[in-house]
């Protein structure tokens, strides 16, 4: 089997990790990245065999306006760097893969200058979108250009373009040969052409064997951009929305409800990069309400099918809120040395560290089938099987232990992988108790495998509330959700997608999910919060 289908991934955005200055001055290189050398023990330790890392390559800013996408931008070094660090981490066992900003470049990138300099005389006035002369921008180049997300920082690729798509995969070529990585996560893939993504994913089978491909998509039929002949994966946005807001409401149907959706998409053969926080969404731990909550969480993102992720500090429990429009405070610098030990002190570090090695152990959870057991609002059973060898997985958000009578395998008896508990099956079924706000990994006794050490883990029982959201003055309860957020637009049944408007777009998009059953007040908030108007041409084309 490929190894991303046993991956666990750490998650590293490095400027902020490493703590380099906001803009780049373009001087002399600064070794930064060396400081996450020391990391990679530790990632190995937590039981991590896989890092994604990025954005890396020389930018103005945030590392998502490249200037030069084969330089390692020099806030964090040279490329000799970037060299030893990826090395480092094959000599330990760590695959890599890097982020990919293939849809738009910044204003300093070559193409970008020499039209700047050239105007119409420019070959490459037909790298980027909508380039018009007679036009001009927030800058005054006295030309204009379509932008990404309304930033005239960010200049859009035209990926129609033939020589765009050769560079690109030239970049691809080069990262390989020249670092030795072993994937690319696409940022933004859900707006990707799909011709596009078809190239890069014939570079991907050429450069290395079981070279992964893995988009960055947030709705839509998953289905759509993962498969056979474009990318090996995306991200599950709708599972990490459900891993925390199913605690925060006492509703583990969300979770249930959540799986069965995205199994129908995308059946049993693809495996989705899950996670519960990164670099674009608020940390976990500031996340949940109850911190507690933090046990059930990260085991059913070890236990749920998916490549699990942790965003770095988050193993830590480390909080991070976005406030006044900032993504600082989610991408803050980190000290290897102020978290020396943590497995042992920090009982968050050491419930991470225990969950990558019972993953690591228990083929069941990468490759088991999933079958839903017991489902209440405030707990929640299921099982993962694996040529006849079954894992247990009970979960309790509430604040009440619970007694279950759980359906199971014909074995003598199942081990607890957190706590070392032993129950006897007895006419087919286990009786197992799961303490509040708390969870447990049942292993069959043909499962457990040599040198297993169950391991009892704590988390501190506070029930703050992190985020406390004041109603407005004439706050009225939900009527309907849609009322509130937005007038309803008429759709023409004839007109091309192409040529909707962002509400139209949003309209026709909930006009076909109600075709699919209920609209959940989640639907309608995704679709609602999404302005993005080639992400919603893209999401309303994946129902057809």
């Amino acid at each position: 089997m490929a190894w991303y289908n046993e991956a666990i991934f750490y998650h590293i955005y490095p400027l902020g990790m490493t703590g380099a200055p906001k803009q780049n001055s373009y001087s002399e290189p600064v070794h930064r990245l060396n400081t996450l050398l020391p990391w990679i023990s530790h990632i190995k330790e937590i039981g991590c065999n896989a890092i994604y890392i990025g954005p890396l390559f020389e930018s103005v800013g945030h590392g998502y306006e490249t200037t030069d996408y084969k330089k390692l931008d020099s806030r964090l070094g040279t490329n000799q760097d970037l060299t030893n660090f990826v090395s480092e981490c094959h000599k330990q066992g760590i695959r890599v893969i890097l982020d990919g900003v293939f849809n738009h470049t910044g204003r300093d990138f070559f193409a970008f200058r020499d039209i700047k300099q050239n105007r119409e005389n420019s070959k490459y006035k037909d790298w980027y979108c909508n380039v018009n002369f007679g036009g001009n921008n927030s800058f005054n180049d006295g030309f204009s250009y379509e932008n990404w997300g309304g930033y005239d920082l960010l200049a859009k690729l035209n990926q129609h373009n033939p020589d765009v798509r050769d560079y690109i995969c030239d970049v691809i070529r080069f990262w390989v040969s020249e670092f030795d990585i072993d994937g690319i996560r696409l940022d933004a893939a859900d707006v990707m052409d799909f011709d596009y993504m078809k190239a890069l994913r014939e570079v991907a089978n050429d450069v290395k064997p079981d070279f992964w491909l893995m988009g960055e998509v947030i709705h839509g039929n998953y289905s759509r951009w993962a498969n056979d002949g474009t990318l090996h994966s995306v991200t599950n946005y709708m599972l990490h929305k459900a891993l925390y807001s199913a605690h925060n409401d006492h509703n583990y149907f969300e979770i249930a409800h959540t799986i069965k959706y995205v199994s129908d998409m995308v059946g049993n053969r693809l495996k989705l990069y899950t996670f519960v926080d990164n670099h674009d969404v608020e940390r976990i731990y500031t996340k949940i309400q109850n911190k507690s909550h933090f046990v059930p969480v990260h085991i059913m993102l070890y236990t749920l099918p998916g490549i699990p992720s942790i965003y770095y500090g988050s193993e830590f429990g480390v909080d991070g809120k976005k406030e006044c429009g900032s993504d600082d405070s989610l991408r803050p610098a980190l000290k290897y040395d102020d978290y020396k030990g943590a497995i042992k002190t920090n009982p968050c570090t050491g419930l991470i560290a225990s969950l990558g090695k019972i993953r690591k152990n228990t083929p069941a959870l990468c490759y088991g089938d999933y079958k839903e057991l017991e489902l209440q609002t405030s707990y929640f059973a299921y099982e993962r099987t694996l040529d006849g060898k079954s894992v247990i997985i009970t979960v309790n958000n509430g604040d009440n232990d619970v007694n279950l009578n759980l359906p199971c395998s014909n074995c003598n008896k199942y081990v607890g992988a957190l706590t070392g508990k032993q129950v006897f099956v007895n006419g087919g079924y286990i009786a197992v108790q799961v303490p509040a706000n708390y969870g447990e990994i049942w292993i069959s006794e043909e499962s457990v495998v040599e040198g297993f050490a169950p391991i009892k883990i704590e988390i501190s029982k506070t029930t703050e509330t992190v985020i406390n959201v004041e109603k407005p003055e004439n706050y009225e309860p939900e009527k309907t959700r849609e009322e509130n957020m937005v007038e309803k637009v008429n759709i023409d049944p004839n007109k091309p997608y192409e040529e909707m408007s962002v509400a139209e777009l949003q309209e026709a998009i909930l006009e076909k999910m109600k075709g699919n059953g209920p609209v959940t007040n989640y639907m309608l908030d995704t679709v609602r919060e999404n302005t993005h108007y080639g992400s919603l041409v893209n999401w309303i084309k994946s129902f057809n």
